[in-house]
């Protein structure tokens, strides 16, 4: 069991917990004291040694109910009605035997420990499911087991013996089943790493994301914030170029007994956009919301003033929630405090455009990007694209993102299609790839 254990140290760390060696020597002394047969208790025991934050908690409760989710602790099933002994010969076979009583807790031990033998843990590729398969089959004794149900076919023996060759190759499909979830299984576990898990939450639908993925998604977020502040920060620093600022220049020269050895150039300005964001706010598009606001209040600093619209049948100015609360208290309240003035019926377009041109475009200035962010889906309400075209003259650029994929454009009531021409971009934008590529191009357009 020590080795079982080993292998589960070496997933959390591919996972990003910090398990030092004294703390895997702490979790193998646990697990002895509090023993394999409860399941639970077993849990608890090594979660206290290698679990230390509320981050790594959920990063140990999913590891573990993957890792150990072929049920080890339970007792085997009923055996089969059918008398082994029928075809004493097939007893013979250590795998044979095992199918033909039904013993799932030692077949589960010969495949797990098959799996160490073939090096599982080295699984990267979908690609190699096949051949680990292969390679684990043939360790648990798959040959063996083949050549018996031959045997036993081949001879002349009576019906039982024919029974247990059915009950042989009934036991053969289930087991290569099994075997080939427990190969996913490690591959998902052991291609699980940091690197190779970023990269799958930032090219997952996000409306696609589960709950306990928020934290490292947050994470995430605030990695390729300081990414994109980093990159668009150098662009603006000094560079030996352009035009030269005499007055800093010749006051720098004194120390030098007017020497002009360090000539200094003037700076370029930095301008920092304004951004009016208006977000749809129904089921589909509120995951994406709550993605594209921690990427835009994460990046204040770069960016000027930013207005923050949502809306449903009616839009309202939700600017001073996401100012005085945190995004999830924020995204909290547009969605379920009764006290918000929004009607929670259908996506309305129309009136969404009328509301923001009548009584807030003044807000719109040639220094402001708007960013609109929904799927188009009027509800076959009338388009009003002449008053989005109206926006966009306005401000200084008109972004559009739309969380459905491109084959849904301009099918069934959605209306994207016939704003296209009055936005600057247009984009895709569904998972955290996009949002950053989009993110990027705003910052860009502040010089």
């Amino acid at each position: 069991m020590e080795g079982v254990l080993g292998d589960f140290i070496t997933v959390l760390r591919k996972a990003g917990v910090r398990v030092s060696i004294s703390e895997s020597l702490d979790a193998v002394s646990a697990a002895q004291i509090m023993g394999y047969d409860n399941r639970r208790l077993f849990k608890e025991a090594l979660a206290a040694s290698l679990a230390k934050s509320h981050a790594e908690e959920n990063i140990f409760d999913s590891c573990f109910e993957s890792f150990f989710s072929f049920n080890f602790f339970q007792s085997p099933k009923k055996a089969n009605t059918h008398n082994p002994e029928a075809y004493p010969e097939a007893l013979k076979d250590q795998l044979s035997a095992l199918v033909l009583k039904d013993d799932k807790g030692q077949l589960a031990a010969l495949m797990t420990e098959a799996g160490r033998m073939a090096n599982i843990s080295s699984i990267k590729n979908p690609m190699q499911k096949s051949l680990f398969t292969m390679k684990i089959l043939n360790q648990m004794g798959m040959p063996g087991m083949e050549a018996m149900v031959g045997q036993i076919k081949s001879s002349t023996g009576s019906g039982l013996s024919q029974q247990t060759a059915e009950l042989l190759e009934k036991g053969r499909d289930d087991l290569v089943q099994t075997v080939k979830e427990y190969v996913e299984q490690q591959l998902q576990l052991n291609a699980d790493g940091l690197d190779s898990k970023d990269q799958f939450l930032k090219t997952t639908p996000l409306s696609q994301i589960e709950l306990r993925h928020f934290h490292r998604m947050d994470g995430l977020i605030q990695r390729l914030i300081r990414q994109l502040e980093d990159r668009h920060s150098r662009r603006l620093k000094t560079a030996n170029r352009g035009k030269l600022d005499y007055k800093k220049t010749l006051r720098k020269s004194i120390s030098y007994g007017g020497f002009l050895f360090a000539p200094l150039w003037k700076k370029k300005k930095e301008n920092r956009p304004d951004v009016i964001v208006i977000c749809d706010i129904s089921r589909s598009v509120l995951q994406t919301v709550r993605f594209l606001m921690l990427f835009i209040y994460g990046l204040n600093k770069r960016i000027g003033k930013i207005h923050t619209f949502i809306f449903y049948s009616n839009m309202i100015d939700a600017s001073y929630i996401f100012d005085r609360y945190s995004i999830e208290e924020a995204l909290s309240k547009i969605t379920s405090d009764p006290s918000l003035p929004i009607i929670r019926g259908k996506s309305d377009y129309n009136t969404m455009f009328t509301n923001f041109r009548d009584h807030h475009l003044h807000l719109s200035t040639k220094n402001t990007t708007v960013v609109i962010l929904g799927d188009a889906r009027n509800n076959f309400n009338p388009p009003r694209a002449e008053v989005l075209k109206a926006i966009g003259e306005r401000c200084k650029r008109l972004i559009w993102l739309n969380p459905e994929t491109k084959p849904f454009w301009g099918t069934g009531d959605s209306e994207i299609k016939t704003y296209a021409p009055y936005c600057h971009l247009l984009q895709e934008c569904n998972t955290l790839v996009h949002l950053e590529r989009v993110v990027g191009t705003l910052l860009s357009a502040r010089r």
